[in-house]
């Protein structure tokens, strides 16, 4: 018999039925609390030893310090007064106190409505409603999920649609209303997929093994994160942009030798229609191996040659030092953690009272009867305002660890180029067209900066001058 068949269903009437029910004994009552915390301590064990692997991968593989070694001179000081004018400072500031009450309110109205709901029985109660008609199990979390994703996209919109209109007005967007809404369904249907499978897999590994079940969530997280990670770029980059082959010349050839020459092997460049929504400026690196290819926005084309070349050679040292990859094993590592830590918290009695879930289920289930507790589809707003919390309080140390990871992509661009004045000119267009925050206080750094600004990369560029005997840049203005 299985785990989960020892653990089915409520007791049935008659003698079998008392028996089942009736009072434990001393000696029975100490046994079962036993069996309940062996695998409690299981999960936190395991959770301590991932978390542990999660943060050695970090330190080991994060360049804490992207430029090594001693500055001729001392190193040069982030100033934006030298690059940048008055007018560009003050567009940059407008556009910053315009943009950020639509990021901190979207934020606090986001965090605080699914942490009501799954902390409180509303989110329970609502789950209960939407599948009132429905029996299924697979069904009831089917739709739950995407009642829930939807609720939260509705009422996140006002958010987007004011961010949307400063876009707009500062000139970031060039969308039409139809063409964003259009966008925003997309992005919709694309969570509600992630979020039905997930959860899906979730909990039918809790019905399955209603004890140990963070022991494949655990590994199922881990697999999972791996296999978005590599399908990503075919599966869902097309379904936001078109893209075709670049054929202006000799940029193409010359983008192709770089790689080469850097040992990076690129099977193609391929070009983004990002105009028919931003002006901003951008280009990646995206597949792996014999898929691998460089991807350019449009709107960069216009740009000279060698800044593209200088944006590229940033963009080919996350290739050559698979950031991908290790970026890949952190999230894989982080979700399997953080599967074990669910698990200590969806068995706590305590939340799921909380949450409007009756840990035990009707008078004469079985413990851990499957569809009880944790298993019940109605705590997946638990579910999700656990995992939001979990993402919320590790996104400050994710944007650190990815400045500096974008930092030694820096340094790996001018090791390639050896031209720290273009590199200087394409940071400050970057900066000027994308009106990117050139001095972000503490707060936004936390919560959103994963690049450094971009006076600290002119600084660095110049420190990187210094230190290879190339001539300094000398100040824009």
């Amino acid at each position: 018999m299985s785990e989960a068949e020892a653990a089915e269903g409520p007791a049935e009437p008659g003698a079998g039925g008392a028996e089942r029910t009736r009072r434990d004994e001393p000696g029975e009552h100490d046994e079962r609390a036993a069996r309940m915390r062996r695998p409690r301590i299981a999960a936190a064990v395991a959770a301590a030893v991932l978390f542990a692997g999660l943060g050695a991968v970090i330190a080991v593989t994060t360049p804490w310090d992207p430029l090594p070694g001693p500055v001729p001179g001392g190193h040069a000081e982030p100033d934006p007064a030298l690059d940048f004018s008055p007018a560009e400072i003050a567009r940059s500031q407008a556009f910053d106190s315009a943009i950020n009450p639509s990021a901190y309110a979207g934020l606090v109205v986001g965090l605080a409505l699914i942490l009501a709901l799954g902390l409180t029985p509303l989110g329970a109660r609502f789950i209960g409603w939407v599948t009132a008609r429905t029996r299924r199990w697979p069904l009831r979390v089917v739709i739950g999920a995407l009642a829930l994703t939807t609720l939260l996209r509705v009422a996140g919109l006002p958010f987007r649609i004011w961010r949307e209109s400063v876009l707009r007005r500062y000139g970031l967007s060039t969308q039409s209303w139809p063409e964003w809404l259009v966008d925003q369904l997309k992005s919709l249907g694309v969570t509600w997929v992630v979020y039905a499978v997930a959860l899906l897999l979730l909990y039918a590994v809790v019905r399955r093994f209603p004890r140990y079940w963070w022991t494949g969530a655990a590994a199922g997280g881990f697999l999972l994160v791996v296999l978005v990670s590599f399908i990503y770029p075919i599966a869902v980059e097309p379904v936001f942009n078109r893209f075709h082959s670049l054929k202006q010349e000799p940029l193409r050839s010359d983008l192709l030798a770089m790689a080469e020459r850097d040992g990076v092997p690129v099977t193609d460049v391929l070009v983004a229609d990002a105009s028919r929504r931003t002006t901003s400026l951008n280009a990646y690196v995206s597949g792996f191996g014999s898929t691998r290819r460089i991807v350019l926005y449009d709107t960069l084309l216009k740009s000279p040659p060698e800044r593209i070349e200088s944006i590229v050679g940033h963009e080919l040292g996350h290739a050559k030092r698979d950031d991908v990859l290790w970026g890949t094993l952190v999230g894989a590592l982080g979700v399997a953690g953080a599967m074990c830590l669910l698990h200590l918290l969806m068995t706590s009695p305590r939340l799921l009272r909380r949450a409007g879930i009756d840990p035990a289920g009707p008078p004469g289930t079985r413990p851990g009867a499957r569809g009880t507790g944790a298993a019940d589809p109605r705590s997946i707003a638990l579910v999700l305002a656990l995992v939001t919390a979990g993402t919320q309080l590790s996104g400050p140390v994710m944007n650190l660890v990815s400045r500096h990871i974008e930092a030694r992509a820096d340094v790996h661009a001018l090791n390639l180029t050896r031209d720290p004045a273009t590199f200087v000119s394409m940071q400050h267009e970057l900066s000027v067209r994308n009106i990117s925050d050139l001095n972000p206080d503490a707060l936004e750094s936390l919560l959103w900066l994963s690049h450094p600004p971009g006076p600290e990369r002119i600084a660095m560029a110049r420190d990187w001058a210094r230190g290879n005997g190339v001539p300094e840049p000398p100040p824009l203005r």
